[in-house]
């Protein structure tokens, strides 16, 4: 056993959690249960009968990944990485099914989620999970031949590419797009040539035009949000009464539970625009918190990645921090109409199991490789 390997061994045994990521991610999970609340209650009262229904489905959703969380922290590190190939083939394998009628649920046109029992599942949650741990396995272990096309370039885009196929098939937009930037900025730090992911970004970004320009309405809400105002009963509706949301909240807010939006005015209060709910009732200053939050949550998570000796740590953490990072932005982007409305769940907050569940298990991941840092 090499020096190096020894050293990282032993600090796994005696290192300590990075206990400013753990208290950023419990922030704003605590923070998330209680905007669930107070976003969700008109509609739940409405929909089942039960003003609590959806924050104690919350709650359990809390629990339930507390504890996967709690358990991939103390995880020996050889079971953590793992088999990374057969979570592969099975996080395949569930994407597959969401278009199987008999396992699928279908809302909104599109099949993305499952039915495990009586568990609902989002498998493109846990998707991005898998596809960091399969990138970070291929580039420590391809270091030497990252840079050809045939073994270093070819593999990935590959399997990406076929977990995106799959995902515009149920369909899911958004998600096929989320995990073409994951590919992109893994490979970018993973050693790919640039040129090769300049072609690979055009060869994207045309297939995303065309695929836009297929589809009437499609079309229209893409481009909706650079003047929302301009169909606000249609097109460009959540948009505008998120800016109504935001715009009332002031400075502190008009207190919890006091928003007018989440009362049917705003679609998807409890979800993707959860954060218009919280900038009205807890204003500039809710919303700091929240970023002060995300700032502490980020910086630890790639502060741990660049503490790593060993390659494939190093690139996990980064990726995790990425899968964070980039449902921040983009849920932040679409909500105060940076770009084009799309449903991506603002980690931690917004309301479902699977989007938490992928939350802290990449933050379980982070404490774990934490306690191997250098310090």
């Amino acid at each position: 056993m090499s020096r190096i390997s020894v050293q990282t061994a032993e600090s796994q045994k005696t290192g300590t959690f990075d206990l400013w990521l753990l208290g950023a991610a419990l922030v704003l999970a605590g923070l998330g249960l209680v905007m669930v609340f107070s976003s969700s209650g008109v509609m739940a009262e409405r929909l089942n009968g039960n003003r609590y229904y959806f924050f104690h489905r919350q709650g359990i959703f809390a629990l339930v990944s507390l504890t996967l969380m709690t358990i991939c922290a103390w995880m020996p590190r050889k079971v953590l990485h793992g088999p990374v190939y057969l979570w592969l083939f099975a996080i395949i394998g569930l994407l597959v099914l969401t278009m199987v009628p008999p396992f699928s649920v279908k809302a909104g046109g599109a099949r993305r989620w499952m039915h495990l029992g009586p568990i609902s599942l989002q498998p493109m949650e846990l998707a991005k999970v898998v596809l960091v741990m399969y990138l970070a396995y291929f580039f420590s272990q391809k270091q030497k031949l990252v840079r050809s096309f045939s073994v270093g370039f070819l593999p990935p885009v590959v399997v990406t590419g076929f977990l995106g196929l799959i995902l515009l098939l149920q369909p899911d937009f958004g998600g096929a797009v989320f995990l073409g930037m994951l590919f992109f900025l893994m490979s970018l730090v993973g050693g790919t040539r640039l040129t090769y992911l300049a072609v690979s970004m055009v060869f994207g970004v045309g297939a995303m035009g065309l695929l836009i320009a297929s589809s009437p309405y499609r079309f229209k809400r893409w481009f909706a949000f650079l003047d929302p105002f301009k169909d606000p009963q249609n097109v460009g509706y959540q948009l505008v009464q998120s800016f109504y949301a935001f715009g009332s909240g002031g400075v502190t807010g008009a207190g919890f539970g006091a928003g007018k939006q989440k009362l049917f005015y705003l679609p998807e209060a409890h979800n993707d625009f959860i954060m218009a709910v919280l900038g009205e009732e807890l204003g500039f200053i809710g919303v700091s918190i929240v970023f002060v939050c995300i700032g502490i949550l980020l910086w630890r998570a790639f502060r741990v990645a660049l503490a790593q000796d060993d390659l494939r740590d190093r690139f996990t953490a980064y990726g995790m921090g990425l899968v964070l990072g980039l449902g921040f932005l983009l849920n932040l982007a679409v909500v105060l109409g940076c770009v084009p409305p799309k449903g991506v769940a603002m980690p931690f907050l917004s309301y479902g199991g699977s989007n938490l569940l992928s939350c802290f298990l990449c933050v379980g991941i982070l404490l774990n490789l934490s306690r191997s840092a250098r310090t």
